[in-house]
């Protein structure tokens, strides 16, 4: 996109040749091509980052787990949010900043009502630091490795209650027919408090402690590590990146992103296949 048709508060950042202190990107369908890979390309402009003194944090709805998979490629070894922001980890030392949980009786209520509104819905708890993975029967018979990257053999065919036993750090919700723009609707029309929710172009429903969000996460980290919202640069594709590209200082869209995505974004770069994230990172540094 030309520097003429850039939003105004684009124009400045770029005007006052401002270099963040903390680059936050998402993983999939942003940093990562569409192979889940790293480029060669994309990682020299992460090494770079990190040696002019740059924070550089993956905010992903995985989990650690997940993160781990490419975080050789990528070069993460710190600070990465997790699931949403709901959990902020350190991946070198293990360390946790802080982890926010859909309350056991929230929970419950949602499953209930929404099983009743919905039939077929299936649930999945996500808890124990992203580690336990706890899926309703039937769940697996629908589910593919790259949806949370566990293989299906192993997430087990539990009951509702087992599901719902414990408060989860990411709570899922799914239906084998409908997509979850379509569950969507359902959900919020039960009026229920108590959690957010989302969803990251994966085909399920991502359910969240009250509030919790990837610029939730963000926001606590930045308060951690003595940056400024103004000092951060965030990218992200989905719907669930939108209030992070919203609350960071200068927020990019990639050209692959989903209409929320773009819509709270001041910049969009090129698609995650075309290395867009250090297309950024190179007019930067």
């Amino acid at each position: 996109m030309a520097d003429s048709t850039l939003p105004e508060s684009t124009r400045r950042v770029r005007a006052a040749g401002s270099r963040p202190r903390l680059i936050a990107t998402d993983l999939d369908g942003t940093l990562l091509r569409s192979d889940l890979s790293v480029s060669a390309r994309t990682r020299a402009a992460l090494d770079a980052a990190r040696a002019a003194g740059i924070h550089v944090v993956p905010v992903t709805a995985r989990q650690p787990r997940g993160v781990r998979f490419i975080a050789e490629q990528a070069g993460f070894t710190e600070w990465a949010l997790c699931g949403n922001g709901a959990h902020g980890i350190h991946l070198g030392t293990g360390q946790t900043l802080f982890a926010a949980h859909v309350a056991a009786d929230v929970q419950r209520a949602v499953a209930l009502a929404l099983a009743g509104r919905v039939p077929g819905t299936l649930f999945v708890s996500v808890r124990q630091g992203g580690e336990v993975f706890v899926a309703q029967a039937g769940y697996a018979q629908i589910a593919d490795f790259q949806d949370h990257k566990r293989e299906p053999a192993d997430m087990g065919a539990h009951s509702l209650e087992d599901v719902l036993a414990e408060p989860s750090l990411k709570f899922i919700v799914r239906h084998p027919t409908l997509t979850p723009r379509e569950l969507f609707p359902h959900l919020h029309a039960l009026n229920l408090p108590g959690f957010a929710v989302t969803h990251s172009g994966a085909p399920f429903l991502e359910v969240l402690a009250e509030g919790v969000s990837k610029a939730w996460g963000l926001e606590r980290l930045c308060a951690h590590l003595g940056v400024a919202r103004s000092e951060v640069l965030a990218f992200g594709d989905a719907p669930n990146d939108a209030e992070m590209l919203a609350w960071a200082g200068r927020g990019v869209a990639m050209a692959n992103a989903d209409p929320e995505a773009r819509d709270a974004a001041d910049d969009v770069t090129t698609s995650n296949d075309e290395d867009g994230v250090a297309a950024i990172l190179e007019h930067l540094l």
